[in-house]
């Protein structure tokens, strides 16, 4: 990974108060910080708050994109849109000799003598988290699936072909099990130990 001056903030130098910035982000910053390549064709903009105080800085991050990815139901490429908002706290921290606190999930410690603090890797990490777990096509206008219309068809062929569960045949099982009594040392179906 190469280092980019581009994502470095120096706070020392801004005044108290709220300042912003504006990110692109593409395949290629992407792709430096380990995204996968199920994923292409990123477009990202990502508007960053800037709220300083004396001791502390509130970050507050606004992803907006698209990205290329498979449907997870048809498997055509399509364009995954992305948006969340994510609030980080960064903490100021005595010297760099001492020990930092350990990092709590929305609170970030640096020391005091960091000038610059380097927010790529934030950058990446909410992007990666704006993606859905589920990757389905949006559907059309009007309200049909945006899926490709073939493997539509030829998934509804297989579910239909599928045997259908006999409810009464996954629960026989169980049935025999709750009329079985235990014989040793058992009284009104409990078992007591020897």
């Amino acid at each position: 990974m190469k280092y980019n001056r581009e994502f470095e903030l120096a706070w020392q130098g801004l005044k108290p108060g709220q300042h912003n910035y504006q990110y692109d982000l593409d395949d290629r910053f992407m792709a430096e910080r380990g995204a996968g390549e199920e994923f292409s064709n990123w477009k990202v903009r990502v508007n960053l708050g800037f709220d300083k105080h004396e001791n502390f800085f509130m970050l507050h991050f606004d992803v907006d994109g698209v990205v290329q990815i498979a449907c997870d139901r048809c498997g055509d490429d399509f364009g995954l849109k992305l948006w969340d908002e994510f609030d980080l706290l960064v903490k100021l921290d005595g010297s760099e000799e001492e020990e930092l606190p350990e990092e709590e999930s929305d609170v970030v410690f640096i020391p005091r003598s960091e000038t610059v603090i380097d927010i790529s890797t934030w950058l990446y990490e909410f992007v990666m988290l704006s993606i859905p777990l589920q990757h389905i096509h949006p559907d059309n206008a009007d309200g049909t699936p945006g899926c490709n219309e073939e493997a539509l068809k030829l998934l509804g062929k297989l579910s239909e072909a599928e045997e259908p569960h006999n409810e009464e045949q996954v629960w026989k099982g169980l049935a025999a099990l709750k009329d079985l009594k235990i014989e040793d040392g058992s009284k009104n179906g409990k078992t007591t130990k020897k």
